[in-house]
């Protein structure tokens, strides 16, 4: 089964689908990926604070892939920023994957508190001029963090990677972003499960004779978003892939859009959160 892309506002392109590697065990995600690509995935997103990259390197490198054919996500850390150690961060990612480059480099959160988010930026951009990462973008960032970005270095992130699920379906970010020729990835996609319980969703599953899961990836996909759900589990992985083949109705988007809730946000909000 062919993936279908997205174009980056910097002329390559990004897969529509891929696997996140948040919360796995560094003895599990080598196996995790590999899998995900031997189905058909071609899009690994991880992280510094993951705790993995040394295996989900392992996992890209020993899948029956050529490495030309996969895009590689990684995300510096909150505690990196600045430009020193931002450059730094990225030689010790590096050493983990082991990779000669990375597909796609993030900014994990701006934390603007700290006011390091535009130096780091600029670090950043220098990488991309180096060749060892292809793009560049963030993460967890909202419009105004963006439009400072792009005023005081005039680079528009490539991706803005936010919590994006029928709970929280961001349609003011999505505007954002799509204004501004970014790409909006969702992170956390199946709301941490909760979408799934939702009647409505299972409703449309029934009526597809589709997973909930594949419903709410369908959704994802039909907005024009890049989607990472997470599963060690093969055999979720590929329902998870399959659902590239489900396609919903206008009726159906419109229904999992009404399930937006002003108190949907599972994770932290990005105006405030300064962990480090």
């Amino acid at each position: 089964m062919q993936q279908p892309t997205l174009m980056l506002n910097d002329g390559r392109r990004i897969p529509q689908l891929g696997l996140g590697v948040w919360q796995m065990p560094e003895d599990e995600v080598q196996d995790a990926v590999a899998s995900a690509l031997n189905i058909g995935y071609r899009l690994i997103d991880g992280a510094a604070i993951y705790r993995n990259e040394a295996g989900m390197g392992r996992g890209v490198r020993e899948a029956a892939v050529a490495r030309d054919e996969v895009f590689v996500t990684s995300k510096l850390w909150n505690a990196d920023q600045g430009r020193d150690s931002t450059l730094r961060a990225f030689d010790t990612t590096m050493e983990r994957l082991k990779l000669e480059y990375l597909d796609l480099y993030l900014m994990h959160w701006p934390t603007p508190a700290r006011g390091l988010y535009v130096e780091t930026w600029k670090a950043m951009i220098e990488l991309r001029a180096s060749g060892r990462v292809r793009s560049i973008g963030v993460s967890n960032y909202h419009e105004a963090h963006l439009r400072k970005l792009i005023d005081e270095t005039g680079v528009t992130p490539a991706v803005n990677q936010i919590e994006l699920h029928p709970s929280l379906n961001q349609s003011h970010m999505r505007e954002v972003d799509r204004d501004l020729g970014i790409i909006t990835q969702s992170w956390s996609p199946l709301g941490q499960a909760t979408a799934l319980a939702s009647g409505p969703v299972q409703q449309i599953a029934d009526r597809l004779g589709a997973s909930p899961a594949q419903v709410v990836i369908a959704w994802h996909m039909a907005h024009g978003l890049s989607v990472i759900p997470k599963s060690v589990n093969p055999d979720r992985q590929r329902e998870n892939f399959e659902a590239l083949t489900l396609r919903l109705t206008d009726e159906d988007i419109a229904t999992i859009d009404a399930l937006d809730r002003p108190d949907g946000r599972i994770g932290p909000n990005p105006d405030d959160y300064e962990t480090t």
